[in-house]
């Protein structure tokens, strides 16, 4: 899957692949269980819950740790994670044996061209946690949340659907909010526009807790798509 994501002549991207360890147990069940639950980014879109289900996107789930507590929490939902970074993939696939959770579909890929071929209004919620800031000025380009990336966000949500991030990078908090507030179809919850309390759902996982103790602090940020016209493909 690696090799398939060095493409030699390739778009920006907010990731780097980078040589993760691979635990013996992890190797198992990723050989023997996500071909399964892979979502085929190669193939057009088949929702794995045929509409019945109101379906979460997770981008960059990193261990799996957020996205296993709440699918166990809803097993009444659908949930979609996506991550390119094979040991979080084998993480996640362990917890959800250990767990006896079935509801989760996992791309393992470049979620960013795959969301590009989805058709609108396809998802109750999405949720980005602490993405990949790009501190410095050179590096910026490649952060995930820019404007076009923002309103594909809003199209991809249904009306009324929900838009979770978090950060711990104050510039780049800044510079999610600028953009996300400017964005075409996106209400931002808070009522001056504002940086919101984190939201119900999300769960402080140990990435979170590490930043907390290094004195990092954490913005959280909850927009809902509006009633009006979705946005389409130019």
């Amino acid at each position: 899957m690696e090799a398939a994501l060095n493409t030699r002549h390739r778009p920006i991207r907010s990731f780097v692949l980078r040589q993760g360890r691979i635990t013996a147990a992890q190797g198992r069940i990723i050989e023997s269980t996500l071909p399964a639950l892979r979502i085929p980014v190669e193939q057009p879109w088949q929702d794995p819950w045929k509409g019945q289900r109101a379906i979460t996107l997770e981008i960059g789930f990193g261990n799996g740790e957020h996205l296993a507590a709440l699918a166990a929490a809803h097993p009444e939902q659908g949930f979609i994670g996506a991550e390119v970074h094979t040991p979080g993939v084998g993480s996640l696939l362990l917890q959800m044996e250990n767990a006896g959770i079935r509801n989760i579909r996992i791309v393992h890929d470049d979620v960013v061209a795959w969301m590009k071929t989805l058709p609108d209004a396809l998802f109750q919620r999405i949720i980005i946690q602490f993405p990949d800031p790009w501190p410095k000025t050179r590096q910026q380009k490649r952060r995930l949340i820019q404007p076009e990336f923002a309103g594909m966000l809003c199209r991809l949500l249904k009306a009324g659907g929900e838009l979770q991030l978090a950060t711990d990078w104050t510039d780049y908090a800044k510079h999610m909010l600028k953009v996300l507030n400017q964005t075409q179809g996106l209400q931002n919850t808070h009522p001056e526009n504002g940086f919101s309390d984190r939201p119900g759902n999300r769960i402080p996982t140990r990435f979170e807790r590490r930043g907390e103790k290094l004195g990092h602090s954490v913005y959280d940020m909850v927009y809902r798509r509006g009633d009006g016209q979705l946005h389409t493909n130019p």
